[in-house]
């Protein structure tokens, strides 16, 4: 009977999350993932072909939360459905400012990067709520998450400190200037 695996690919994703968490993704190598771990390395690369395959599950991993942050945010009823992917957004620079530094602040070059379905979302209630086509409603997206996006990272580098309340409202302001552009333009 084969030895009962010890360390998990589940166990070793977790790790390298918390991992991240406390040290950034630069600390994340074979070496320090197996001290974290307390284990030899042999156990990542046998349920990983490589580290870049690691550090894939970690940016999934580290995604996967980033969308709990949305569905928390959007579910709580506290905003409009639309203002809450950002405030959730931000929160997230905030309070996981590394996993969002992973996520969002990294050279994203040679990737294939799609809309995520709260891009696809966010485009849709735009359009709905401001009765714009899909094509402003995306550039009035696209505008809306670069100023997100700021904040997120005056955030997430500590640069800045704003509380909920201003950055509520700040969001509200950009978002009613960005539709009355968009409105009187047809």
């Amino acid at each position: 009977m084969p030895p009962r695996v010890k360390i998990t690919k589940d166990d070793i994703i977790k790790g390298s999350l918390e991992l991240v968490r406390a040290k950034g993704a630069q600390a994340l190598n074979a070496r320090t993932v197996a001290a974290a771990l307390m284990c030899s390395t042999q156990p990542i690369f046998s349920n990983f072909a490589s580290m870049a395959e690691l550090s894939d599950a970690v940016k999934l991993g580290a995604y996967e939360i980033y969308a709990t942050f949305l569905q928390k945010e959007a579910d709580c009823g506290r905003y409009p459905r639309y203002k809450s992917f950002g405030m959730a957004y931000i929160r997230f620079a905030k309070e996981e400012r590394e996993l969002f530094k992973l996520l969002f602040m990294c050279d994203r070059t040679g990737e294939d990067i799609r809309p995520t379905p709260d891009f696809s979302e966010s485009v849709r209630l735009i359009a709905a709520a401001n009765g714009i086509s899909r094509e402003k409603a995306e550039l009035m997206h696209l505008e809306m998450w670069s100023c997100v996006h700021g904040i997120g990272v005056m955030l997430a580098t500590s640069f800045l400190e704003l509380d909920e309340k201003l950055i509520s409202g700040m969001l509200t302001d950009i978002y009613q200037g960005l539709c009355a552009r968009h409105k009187s333009e047809d």
